[in-house]
């Protein structure tokens, strides 16, 4: 599906008032996603022109688009701690907790994003929503046992005040959807997720869970666009 020409406008203009953080000499990671594409698309011209920057992206979807582009990247462990991370994210709230991972490269943002001293999240602004849950949370889970998986995740959102929560695994050309580390994903359509720390921590300690897609405490700033314009909202120090 195409996306509308007003929606794909303020993608960019979100990556384009990201690029504003960006400066000589930084260690960036590169995030996954419509919006982060747009951000790539729109830091080539830079680099090209001078801007010396090296990326480590969070998919190989972003690595082959990055190299498409001619922007240097390097493996996160030759890099050290990472001065900003630019991605996008499914939903926000407004104390800047996430929900990632439609795109499916959850685990690797996550390990980019804590690996960075800031993270800057660029998205429209129909993504800031009051409350998590309207999507779909993703959580990679093993493949072994995959059901058996889906099935304690479904009894701790069920014990957690959940009880129509029912895991759904994604799939692609009707097979398992596999991530880029080959896990699965489960799609958990809890609805309005009343405390999000408590329900990420506790998704973590599901065995067979390797990660799941909320993101608390992690983003440092939302960069939104809307028809108005674009505004940052940015989080504690």
């Amino acid at each position: 599906m195409n996306t509308p020409p007003a929606a794909e406008a303020m993608k960019r203009a979100a990556a384009a008032r990201a690029l504003e953080f960006v400066e000589d000499g930084m260690k960036i990671g590169l995030g996954t996603g419509s919006t982060a594409d747009a951000f790539l698309d729109l830091l080539a011209p830079l680099v090209h022109a001078g801007l010396k920057i090296v990326g480590t992206p969070t998919s190989q979807r972003t690595a082959d688009k990055a190299r498409a582009l001619g922007i240097p990247i390097e493996e996160l462990d030759m890099l050290g701690p990472l001065d900003l991370v630019v991605d996008g994210a499914d939903e926000a709230d407004g104390d800047l907790n996430l929900i990632k991972g439609g795109g499916g490269a959850l685990l690797r943002e996550k390990i980019v994003a804590a690996s960075g001293l800031r993270m800057l999240v660029i998205a429209d602004e129909t993504k800031l929503v009051d409350r998590l849950g309207a999507f779909a949370l993703p959580v990679e889970v093993v493949p072994f046992g995959h059901g058996s998986t889906a099935r304690r995740i479904a009894a701790v959102a069920h014990a957690r005040g959940y009880p129509h929560m029912v895991p759904v695994l994604r799939t692609k050309d009707y097979a398992p959807y596999r991530t880029d580390n080959g896990n699965y994903i489960y799609d958990c359509p809890f609805g309005a997720i009343e405390n999000v720390p408590l329900l990420a921590v506790t998704l973590s300690t599901i065995p067979g869970v390797v990660e799941h897609g909320l993101f608390v405490g992690m983003a440092s700033a939302l960069v939104l666009a809307g028809p108005s314009g674009v505004r940052v909202i940015v989080g504690p120090p």
